[in-house]
């Protein structure tokens, strides 16, 4: 649906007209006309809200602005294909965006754990999933050093360009844990080995979760992105490669995300049916803003390690 500012502001003026902007009613998204006026509206609809008007215009009440026609195409039509997985995105962002950590984490992972049982996410699991294998670990994932005050810790599956699976996840934690309860640790540094620094979630593993209701607590009880979040002041994160979903969702919790040059950026959960599931709606709103991750998460597109730097998702460029 295409609109104009003011015809908004006066289509929704109660509740129950919000109702008429959702996927049950045949709309996956409002693209909003942006006059530059100061017309708001009182209830925010049940899908994603575009502005298209230019960079420069940052009505808080839209989801994500877009320069010109070409961009706004391009949005429409990943939103057409994912309309309940980009609904919930966006709405998760609108919570998030004033929500703490602990209430951000928890809110994602409810929204993650439903949409493993959506619809859309089991049709992409059947054309996409079938033919991964899930190999046996052979080999310590995550490794640990110390030395004097530093501990580091370095991703350690590179031939699966260290895919986040919940081993990983799990000893990652281990790791964090020891760098919160020593106080003689002073720093802490997170690599990755091999081509990329995190491919993002272990696809062998995806659609194993039977239980939306364990999921949810199993995700709540064990993330490393929260025991990273309670030391953040005294971690960096040098990325590399491929940085996908949880490769960037971790480290934006970090004080420091030290990127190489050849790095990228991606979260593609959207386009899987899913939202972002390792603390991305906590970590990366926090540093580029709702309309910026919602353009991320709709479109699914890559950004350079430059446009990362521009943005604030990461903090410095080394060679």
């Amino acid at each position: 649906m295409r609109i104009a500012q003011d015809a908004l502001a006066r289509k929704i003026r109660h509740l129950a007209d919000a109702e008429d902007f959702c996927v049950f009613n045949g709309v996956s998204h409002v693209l909003v006309e942006v006059d530059g006026s100061d017309k708001r509206w009182k209830h925010m609809p049940a899908c994603p809200l575009i502005g298209i008007g230019g960079p420069t215009i940052a009505h808080s009440q839209f989801d994500v602005l877009v320069e010109d026609s070409d961009q706004a195409t391009k949005i429409c039509s990943a939103i057409e294909e994912h309309p309940i997985a980009s609904a919930t995105f966006v709405q998760l962002l609108r919570h998030n965006e004033n929500s703490s950590i602990e209430n951000a984490l928890f809110a994602e992972s409810l929204s993650f754990s439903t949409l493993q049982h959506s619809s859309e996410f089991r049709s992409w699991l059947a054309t996409n999933n079938s033919s991964i294998p899930n190999e046996a670990i052979d080999e310590e994932i995550v490794l640990i050093d110390r030395s004097d005050g530093t501990l580091r810790i370095t991703l350690n599956k590179p031939n699966r360009h260290n895919a986040w699976s919940a081993a990983m996840r799990d000893s990652l934690c281990e790791a964090l844990v020891l760098a919160i309860e020593d106080p003689t640790v002073k720093a802490v540094e997170i690599r990755g080995v091999g081509p990329s620094f995190c491919s993002g979630g272990d696809l062998s593993e995806f659609g194993l979760a039977q239980d939306a209701g364990v999921a949810h607590v199993s995700r709540i009880v064990r993330n490393a992105g929260y025991l990273l979040e309670s030391i953040r002041e005294k971690v960096s994160v040098h990325v590399h490669g491929a940085c996908i979903g949880a490769g960037i969702e971790v480290p934006a919790f970090a004080s420091l995300v030290d990127s190489s040059e050849d790095a990228y950026f991606q979260l593609p959960e959207v386009q899987m049916g899913l939202v972002p599931g390792a603390g991305g709606t906590a970590s990366i709103l926090r540093r580029i803003g709702k309309h910026r991750m919602a353009w991320m998460g709709l479109t699914g597109e890559t950004i350079t390690a430059q446009t990362a730097l521009s943005w604030g998702l990461i903090d410095k460029i080394s060679a």
